[in-house]
């Protein structure tokens, strides 16, 4: 699904918010499990391994469909990068997003690999998800050339997100088990998730005016709008996390 309406951000939008949360309750009842365990007996029960073998084929199957799709929708460029007849590329748009979705893949078959054996590095699954969220902002950063002034802006602030999550997912590769940074990651993917819905409305109004991409005042506003989905992304990953607790 192209990327250009609203469909085609509330789809990824839809998935991080999802996996955000799926990360909050996990993380919670592996710290309670932990907590309450004496030191001696450390090794996780086989219900948390289940759940990383979940996660992880969801990553690689999500990925592999969203590849698929990318490629072979009705105007995509199906496998062929350059166009010899014409000396040009064929929809490298496609290709940046079916890279995006092979870098998460990558992730869930490293968070499998990681479950399943215990010659793999601890960590190894953190280090490949930063990574997806480093191409991610990568990839994204150079897609803002030559847009209009708050297209630019709303997915600049996309950035913020995406790069703070991969920050922090890399220090949990040298910090194992720490909550705090792990509801973190749940936050910002939670964050990301619905700044992708935010995009979605202000540049694919589904009803109402359009908005003035090239407005000042815009800009500040969405600029506070991202704090406030910021705060709204902590008091969800606060409430999840009581819930599960408790």
């Amino acid at each position: 699904l192209p990327m250009a309406n609203f469909g085609g951000h509330a789809i990824p939008g839809s998935f991080f918010l999802f996996y955000g949360f799926w990360l909050t309750v996990k993380h919670i009842l592996q710290h309670y499990w932990r907590t309450s365990q004496p030191k001696a007996r450390q090794i996780m029960p086989p219900f948390f391994k289940r759940m990383d073998y979940v996660e992880g084929g969801f990553q690689i199957f999500a990925s592999f469909v969203g590849i698929m799709v990318e490629q072979f929708v009705v105007d995509g460029p199906h496998a062929h990068l350059y166009d010899r007849e014409n000396n040009s590329w064929v929809k490298l748009m496609n290709w940046q997003h079916s890279t995006m979705y092979l870098f998460f893949g990558i992730s869930g078959i490293a968070l499998v690999a990681s479950t399943t054996s215990k010659l793999v590095p601890a960590g190894v699954d953190r280090l490949a998800l930063s990574l997806a969220l480093f191409v991610e902002g990568f990839l994204f950063y150079y897609h803002l050339h030559n847009r209009p002034l708050l297209d630019a802006h709303i997915h600049s602030l996309l950035l913020v997100a995406v790069f703070s999550g991969s920050a922090s997912t890399m220090l949990e590769v040298f910090i194992r088990d720490n909550i705090i940074l792990e509801l973190l990651r749940a936050c910002l993917f939670i964050l990301q998730g619905s700044w992708f819905y935010q995009i979605g409305f202000v540049l694919y109004p589904l009803s109402g005016p359009e908005w003035d991409l090239k407005l000042h005042d815009n800009i500040m506003f969405i600029t506070t709008c991202f704090c406030w989905h910021l705060a709204v992304a902590l008091l969800l990953v606060a409430c999840t996390s009581s819930v599960v607790w408790l």
